[in-house]
């Protein structure tokens, strides 16, 4: 990880005479240009002089692509799979997606929150929810479960109601009948756990059900799924009538931290509904949970994980699975917001989440959540802490939320805003050399074995994060690189968002 605050500024232990270096030595910036494109076409004409190969040609001759965003396109038909627990909701799902997407374990109530996928079929897009199991008078978490798959239902244009057909109608089967025919939802009854021909009357005999014919289905093996999707493009819209679940544009925000630091209750605060469920348990959330919310009239795509445990090869079955799909929920996401239990001291895990987000170059904000249950003495050792464990990442915004209560919960979307325009600087080439011209004048490379290597040209080769590329004549240290970010952030910003620096050595071309 890349970070401004490693070590003391690295200036030279000897100083150097200048008088006995060769003025172009001082740095790249030996005249008063006019302005930054002169000054720009000046050095890059000096390049010329060093070898360089295909790839740092095309570096220097790409230009910047048009950022704007694209026209929103219509929201997806969206299609929820509801069922009893244990069906084969989730295996089904991964079937239609074609991989392991859903967390699935042999154990009833492994899925707990509506979560959504992108998904297709013969050439037609739709968006798959996937839902907890519905059960009939249950308290508790289960509670909350049923309540999001009621949820999916009224928020989808159509539903896969998933039944055993070897276990066969139920009475919790017949109840969920009852809810999908008050919903008014086209509903196509999927028989799953058809492994075989001998399978097909145990299938037959939903027809009691009253929803039409049972579509025979091995959600393990692939058995007859493509007829019933066949039958779910019949009754899907070409669009989404509710255009919640699949938006478009909004700036993709993953909610980061170990187990029961208060993701899921932030999110559901923000959203201002019970969207994900909430459970004093550790680990209530196996599967990322997208969700649209709008604060301040800014609409933010807010995904909430699991909760990063030690260390992966210490989890097993659905924990293990949901840690794998919060690092890809990372990745997939443009910021990520941490959340650190301010009233508990930090432990490893804390760190390893934030380094986990610098890693991939996320733009970050770290919220010190349940601020209520915080008192004096522990506000002291929480700073000392702060001082101490996360000296590398004092770029990062903090922000101090109670996602209980919901105070300072508005503050956020300031942090959010700072950081992303961060992660999406440019920084003109002819002012990022400018800058770098003073600062290796007033402060050269140490002296290293009787050389000193010459920053020749710089240039950002890219944002989402920031990346500089620096030509120079030799190797520069990792200290002095530290030394040029922080005096990077010092000039430009870059508050919340990770700076990366790479040098390429080149040396005079030979004369022939």
């Amino acid at each position: 990880m890349t970070t401004p605050a490693d070590g003391p500024e690295p200036v030279p232990a000897d100083p150097v005479d200048t008088a006995e270096v060769p003025v172009e030595d001082l740095g790249p910036v030996v005249t008063d240009f006019a302005d930054d494109e002169a000054r720009e076409r000046a050095l890059r004409a000096g390049l010329e002089e060093f070898e360089l190969d295909e790839t740092d040609r095309e570096l220097l001759d790409t230009g910047w692509e048009d950022l704007d965003a694209a026209p929103a396109e219509a929201p997806l038909p969206v299609l929820a799979v509801v069922g009893r627990p244990n069906v084969g909701k989730s295996t089904l799902v991964n079937r239609i997606l074609g991989r392991r997407e859903a967390v699935v374990e042999d154990t009833p109530g492994v899925t707990r929150d509506r979560v959504t996928y992108a998904a297709e079929w013969s050439g037609t897009d739709f968006t798959l929810v996937d839902t907890g199991g519905w059960e009939v008078d249950v308290a508790g978490m289960e509670s909350k479960v049923a309540e999001q798959a009621e949820v999916a239902i009224d928020l989808a244009d159509a539903v896969v109601f998933v039944v055993d057909a070897q276990v066969g109608a139920t009475a919790t089967d017949e109840r969920v009948v009852e809810l999908l025919r008050r919903s008014g939802k086209p509903v196509i009854l999927c028989a799953n756990k058809v492994d075989g021909p001998s399978g097909e009357a145990d299938a037959a005999a939903l027809w009691a059900l009253g929803l039409g014919e049972p579509m025979p289905v091995s959600a393990l093996h692939g058995r007859g799924l493509g007829d019933m999707l066949d039958a779910v493009l019949e009754v899907l819209p070409d669009e989404s009538a509710r255009g919640e679940l699949r938006p478009e544009g909004p700036r993709r925000v993953a909610l980061v931290g170990r187990p029961n630091v208060g993701k899921s209750s932030l999110l559901n605060k923000l959203a201002g509904a019970e969207r994900v469920v909430v459970d004093s348990t550790a680990g209530t959330t196996r599967d990322p949970v997208d969700e649209l919310v709008e604060i301040k009239g800014i609409p933010y795509w807010f995904v909430d994980t699991a909760g990063i445990r030690r260390r992966v090869h210490q989890t097993r079955g659905a924990d293990f699975y949901a840690s794998l799909r919060t690092q890809a929920a990372i990745e997939k996401a443009e910021i990520a917001v941490v959340l650190i239990d301010s009233s508990t001291p930090l432990t490893e895990q804390d760190l390893r989440v934030i380094s986990q987000t610098v890693d991939a170059g996320r733009a970050l904000v770290i919220a010190y959540n349940k601020w209520d249950l915080m008192d004096d003495d522990r506000r002291h050792f929480l700073e000392r802490e702060i001082d101490k464990e996360l000296v590398q990442v004092t770029w990062a915004p903090r922000i101090n939320v109670s996602a209980r209560t919901g105070w300072h919960t508005d503050r956020l979307v300031r942090a959010l805003e700072t950081s992303l325009a961060s992660w999406d600087t440019r920084i003109p080439t002819g002012r990022l050399n400018g800058f770098l011209g003073e600062l290796v004048s007033a402060h050269p490379h140490p002296v290293r074995g009787g050389k000193q290597p010459r920053i020749l040209f710089a240039t950002q080769a890219s944002t989402r994060p920031p990346r500089f590329v620096i030509f120079a004549t030799g190797f520069i240290e990792a200290g002095y690189r530290r030394f040029i970010e922080r005096r990077l952030r010092e000039e430009f910003g870059f508050e919340g968002s990770p700076i990366r620096i790479s040098v390429r050595v080149r040396e005079k071309r030979r004369r022939r």
